[in-house]
């Protein structure tokens, strides 16, 4: 089953853009984007573990979507730090993932490791440790240098059950290229953009890094790969997401990636179809809200054609 969707919900660039503005009393982002997608990744869990109650919130929010899925990162303590960690940490990281994949809405937890993340002996030791530390959870690795892209890794990867992320980034020297690999029952994508000017300049916001938008063409080639990762054998769900946050392109992004997958035109708020009608027409219809008519019943299968 393929899911589409997006990293995170909490934007103030979103209102007007994305989300209506004004909003209307009680508006929920979150609740909001589970009516258009199947899947957001969590951000926040990347900066601080997610809290029991912080969960419970999200899990409340999505109740009436039973095919929605959440994917996490997991806290930079474990990816980006590298003193020691200490069971409390691990406690504390896994206290909201379990609570998640316990209600069955975990669809990853995701290992996001930076570029300057080669593959060294350390590294290899600090990730079996890590990865041993989690065991049990539906994790997912993400490695952006080329370094690792031996087939040890997929083979390591594998044994353990721990799904590989296949990325679209700015090539950088020994930035690693697309891919469509399968290691566990959960395949990944994650869609970053390719803005090289700003991606590795000292100074570069995260907005500015992450202000891209995609052609139909550049997408298209990940339509097979996804379907790729789906027919591989072993993989029961995959996970396909846009992270070009920025003014809401991740959004138009995913839109298409829908649509081509599912082989029809999706609908789309009016607010973003009316700001990027040339890139959504072909893929989307505007709508206020969306309706249960405008989505499938359930996932996609893999293999729908475009």
């Amino acid at each position: 089953m393929i899911r589409v969707g997006v990293a995170g919900w909490d934007y103030e660039d979103w209102k007007g853009l994305v989300y209506p503005s004004p909003a209307p009393r009680g508006f929920d982002p979150l609740a909001w984007l589970s009516g258009w997608f199947d899947l957001v990744e969590v951000n926040s869990t990347f900066y601080r573990p997610a809290s029991p109650k912080a969960v419970r919130s999200w899990l409340s929010r999505v109740e009436g979507r039973p095919d929605f899925r959440f994917t996490a990162k997991v806290w930079r303590r474990f990816t980006h730090e590298r003193s020691p960690f200490t069971a409390a940490d691990v406690r504390a990281v896994r206290e909201g993932l379990d609570l998640m994949a316990g209600a069955g809405r975990l669809g990853a937890a995701l290992l996001q490791f930076p570029w300057s993340f080669r593959r060294d002996e350390a590294n290899r030791a600090w990730l079996r440790a890590v990865t041993g530390a989690l065991r049990g959870l539906p994790l997912v690795l993400e490695v952006r240098h080329a370094s690792w892209d031996v087939p040890e890794l997929y083979a390591s990867l594998a044994g353990q059950g721990i799904g590989f992320v296949n990325l679209d980034q700015p090539i950088f020297h020994d930035s690693l290229g697309p891919s469509a690999v399968a290691t566990g029952q959960v395949g990944y994508v994650r869609i970053h953009g390719r803005n090289a000017a700003d991606w590795f300049r000292k100074g570069a916001s995260r907005d500015e890094r992450y202000d891209y938008l995609y052609t139909p063409e550049e997408l298209r080639p990940w339509v097979e790969r996804v379907r790729a990762i789906a027919a591989s054998p072993g993989v029961t769900d995959v996970h396909v997401v846009t992270n070009n946050h920025f003014a809401g392109q991740e959004v138009v992004n995913a839109l298409q990636l829908r649509s081509m997958l599912e082989g029809r035109k999706v609908e789309a708020p009016e607010t973003l179809w009316n700001l990027h009608p040339a890139a959504l027409e072909p893929f989307a219809v505007p709508v206020t809200s969306p309706s249960s008519s405008g989505r499938p019943a359930g996932p996609r299968e893999a293999g729908s054609p475009s």
